[in-house]
């Protein structure tokens, strides 16, 4: 759609630019078209007076050299009642017009390097005191003109003031205020092409932005009678402008078709050095053909773009490339005909110059191929968006089964793990008491007692692995409370009172069933050994936690039993007492021996709560 609507816009502007070319031969006023001229060249004799053809260049006439050239045209007698005007399409640089013989209006300062009369039309009233009514009137223009700058003169208008009014409003929408839109356009397009280029570094910005803003100094300069530089610095300046805008344009529309072999780039990179080199030369030597050099350049590098065009749009059928190719060709029929009638030494007059409205079509490609990459690039990011989000439906998916998997794999070596504890504490704890049964049940003299005793410590053994099973929710204390429970019976009926001082523990979370078991061991380890060998009458349990910023459980094991004898080795090197420190050892706790407050022994476990 967006490409349908350029194409109207093509259309509608090469009417516009038909309709104004068409409207030199409108004017309701009487035209002059030949005058008696007398040039007078810088540093020559003034040539002899001749009639010319008015559209007279003086670039044409004294190629190189500055000069004046004094215009006389006979006007017919004028009717009194109506006031008369001339209008003056373009006349340069500077000029004086004189009605007989009198001075009515002065275009610039004669001589000036800054001021051009020839940048637009003038409006110029005359005084009826000063007109004939009964023979001719005579016209007489003071050219001065500057070799390169277009000077001369074109077709005398003369009518009623009003006609004359009328002429100047036309030329002034076609001429000043079309230049005036054309440069602002062109300067908020460059800009906005420059920003975008800033941000994206796409050269295709890059190249359009740097061509318009050079193509917005030539329309802004038409709107200024006075020049900030003088001549030829100026025009050197303008020229070169020019060139280059022209040499990025046929760039521009490569980079737009995206069909830019690597030696055609380096082409387009030198037309644009070359171009720049001619131009400033042609000023600063005051020669003409460098500049006609550069411009048949462009126009022959314009069709070499202009086949790279036509094969895109009709073999490979892009519907950028037939927008391209109109304002391609619109371009290089107005370039044609401004280098054949306008700029070229061997033009013949001073023509209109079209390039400038043919360029800004190119402003609306421009439009066109940023909304288009917009809409592409909006697109794009709504696929991208929707394709991330089945990427990440589909990722988690597949980390949804992966760690299912895992939690299976850790419930399986979990079970595994504990049935090779279990079976491992069966094979050492039940299964060693019953093979030691065993024995003793095969021997005939075995003492029932010690049968007895095996017989307990096997259903000990069992009575542990099963409770180390059962879920204690991280609370030591619950841990104590099924020992005491076993164990209470027993030590009962061996005529031992067990006193159980348990504060409130803090929750353990790393309370596992091979640290309960171990727990367990060493407790009964400890109460087998007060049964044995203490001969004691009390027991007691502590337990508590120390406060600190690393907390400790201590579990002290007392009796008030025979104690540990003087004589006797270190009770802390004992077999029994070894075991238990292994044990201990094993859940990150330490264990020692040592003896009862007042008499008996105490077996001592502190336990971080850090490690439990």
């Amino acid at each position: 759609m967006t490409w349908r609507a350029a194409c109207a816009a093509l259309l509608a502007l090469a009417l516009a630019l038909a309709a104004c070319h068409a409207d030199d031969n409108a004017a309701p006023i009487q035209r002059f078209d030949t005058a008696e001229v007398t040039l007078r060249p810088d540093g020559a004799p003034p040539a002899p007076p001749r009639t010319v053809s008015l559209r007279h260049r003086w670039d044409s006439a004294s190629p190189g050299v500055s000069g004046e050239a004094l215009y006389r045209i006979a006007l017919p007698a004028l009717p009194a009642g109506t006031d008369h005007a001339l209008w003056l399409e373009a006349v340069g640089n500077q000029v004086a017009v004189r009605v007989n013989g009198t001075l009515v209006r002065q275009l610039g300062r004669p001589g000036s390097p800054f001021d051009d009369a020839g940048k637009f039309g003038h409006l110029v009233p005359l005084p009826a005191a000063l007109l004939h009514t009964d023979r001719p009137n005579l016209l007489q223009l003071d050219v001065t003109a500057q070799a390169l700058r277009g000077g001369g003169l074109s077709p005398v208008g003369l009518g009623p003031l009003a006609a004359a009014e009328a002429e100047r409003a036309s030329r002034l929408q076609r001429d000043q205020y079309a230049a005036a839109a054309y440069g602002t356009s062109m300067l908020l397009m460059g800009g906005l092409s420059l920003g975008l280029w800033w941000r994206q570094r796409v050269p295709l910005y890059g190249c359009f932005g740097t061509a318009v803003l050079l193509g917005s100094l030539r329309q802004f300069d038409r709107l200024l009678p006075t020049a900030p530089l003088p001549w030829p610095v100026w025009g050197g300046l303008m020229a070169v402008s020019y060139g280059v805008q022209l040499a990025l344009i046929a760039r521009f529309v490569l980079l737009a078709l995206d069909r830019q072999p690597r030696w055609l780039a380096t082409v387009q990179r030198a037309v644009v050095w070359i171009v720049a080199v001619l131009a400033a030369s042609s000023f600063a030597l005051g020669r003409r053909w460098p500049w006609d050099g550069a411009l048949w350049l462009l126009w022959a590098a314009g069709m070499v773009c202009f086949a790279v065009v036509l094969r895109s749009a009709f073999v490979e059928r892009r519907a950028i490339a037939w927008v391209v190719l109109g304002a391609g060709s619109l371009l290089l029929a107005t370039g044609l005909h401004d280098l054949v009638t306008v700029r070229s030494a061997h033009a013949t007059g001073l023509g209109f110059p079209l390039t400038p409205h043919a360029l800004f079509f190119f402003l609306l490609i421009l439009a066109g191929l940023v909304v288009e990459r917009y809409s592409r690039t909006e697109r794009e990011h709504k696929a991208l968006n929707e394709e991330l989000v089945h990427r990440v439906a589909e990722r988690e998916r597949q980390l949804g089964e992966a760690f299912e998997a895992l939690r299976r794999q850790k419930e399986e070596q979990a079970v595994l793990k504990e049935r090779q504890r279990i079976m491992r504490e069966i094979h050492d704890g039940v299964g060693s008491q019953l093979v030691g049964l065993l024995n003793l049940v095969t021997h005939r003299d075995t003492d029932p007692d010690q049968l007895t005793e095996h017989v307990q410590m096997a259903l000990d053994e069992m009575r542990l692995a099963v409770d180390s099973l059962q879920p204690v929710h991280s609370d030591l204390a619950t841990v104590l409370a099924t020992l005491r429970y076993r164990l209470q019976p027993r030590l009962k009926a061996a005529g031992i009172e067990v006193l159980w001082d348990v504060d409130r523990l803090p929750p353990l979370p790393q309370l596992s069933p091979e640290s309960v078991l171990q727990v367990q061991r060493i407790l009964l380890e400890a109460f087998t050994n007060v049964l044995k060998h203490a001969r004691a009458t009390q027991v007691v349990m502590h337990a508590h936690c120390s406060d600190g910023t690393a907390p400790v459980i201590e579990l002290r094991l007392s009796d008030n039993g025979v104690g540990l004898a003087p004589s006797a080795p270190s009770p802390n090197h004992g077999r029994g007492v070894a075991n238990m420190r292994t044990r201990a050892e094993a859940i990150g706790a330490r264990l020692w021996l040592e003896p009862g407050v007042g008499r008996g022994a105490a077996v001592v476990l502190e336990w971080p709560v850090g490690t439990a």
